[in-house]
């Protein structure tokens, strides 16, 4: 087996924003996720909207501040001001020296995104190595788009593979095909985001086009079977009866291993909070359980698998 040192300082680092352990619902088994900066997409009910960025940025904790301008004082770019009684910074001109998250007295203040190298990230992952083996889990790459960051990705899913850990790619699919021709070899699951099937719908809500989207998808499916669809449910947006159907239509062309139902939650709410922006997608509020209950039947009488959640 290598060891942590043997993965050479010249291989290319990342930009993580953070390392979550025990989590249960990023593939099979308990895992710990991997969160890459960075993301083609802007959806609307992002819920991580601290990954969009591909670069580090600063977030401040909701109901902390109190106005006190010492990170105003401190900020070297003129970045920060008070609005109502609240700091705010303006992330084009911030820097992200760290000087404003050093001199809150409220330690309120925090920079999201930080560089890693490949043993850095092995050295955290193979401590929960016992859990894998007694779950089935293992290593989830997500994001964020962890292929918008491909050379340090197949670096660390070919690290983590000689550590004999389960891989798992969490993707929504809108990189170049080459990209998942570099991982193939590497990944043992692919967790993919399937949002919106019409093409105009899917721009207005993420920004980009679904097309090579679902290209890729298509092109992964006739490569490996070893496929999660992830499906967003989110009330009043993708739960209409076309993109149902139009879904399940398409996921009868290809080959995958289960659908998981995400019922919409309202985190992003807060992150907005805390990165200063505004939340786009107003009162939306989370599916019900019977309409997941009624959604999921309605996969399974498709002929696919399909469970809420994971």
């Amino acid at each position: 087996m290598p060891k942590l040192q043997e993965y050479q300082a010249a291989e290319p680092g990342g930009l993580i924003f953070d390392i979550q352990k025990f989590s249960l619902h990023d593939g099979p088994g308990i895992r710990t996720t991997v969160f890459f900066k960075g993301c083609p997409l802007n959806c609307r009910w992002c819920h991580n909207l601290e990954s969009q960025k591909g670069t580090a940025e600063t977030m401040l904790a909701p109901g902390v501040c109190t106005g006190c301008a010492a990170c105003v004082a401190a900020c070297p770019e003129e970045a920060i001001r008070i609005v109502d009684g609240r700091a705010r910074t303006d992330a084009a001109v911030c820097a992200c020296c760290g000087k404003c998250v050093v001199f809150c007295p409220q330690a309120g203040r925090e920079i999201c995104g930080r560089e890693m190298t490949v043993a850095e990230v092995v050295a955290e992952v193979v401590q929960d190595r016992v859990f894998y083996e007694r779950s089935g889990g293992g290593v989830t790459c997500s994001g964020g788009e962890a292929m918008a960051q491909i050379d340090f990705l197949s670096a660390l899913l070919a690290a983590c593979k000689a550590e004999r850990l389960h891989t798992c790619l969490d993707t929504s699919g809108c990189v170049p095909w080459e990209s998942f021709e570099r991982i193939l070899g590497v990944t043992d699951l692919f967790l993919y985001d399937l949002k919106v099937m019409d093409p105009a719908a899917h721009r207005r809500l993420t920004g980009v086009d679904n097309g090579p989207i679902l290209e890729n998808l298509r092109r992964l499916s006739e490569a490996t079977g070893a496929i999660w669809i992830r499906f967003p449910v989110i009330p009043g947006v993708n739960d209409g009866e076309d993109n149902i159907v139009a879904t399940l239509d398409f996921l009868r062309t290809i080959r995958c291993r289960q659908v998981n139902l995400l019922p919409y939650h309202e985190l992003g709410r807060n992150k907005a909070e805390r990165l200063g922006r505004d939340y786009p997608l107003g009162q939306v509020r989370p599916p019900t359980e019977e309409a997941l209950a009624a959604l999921r039947e309605r996969f399974a009488a498709a002929g696919l698998k399909a469970v809420v959640g994971g």
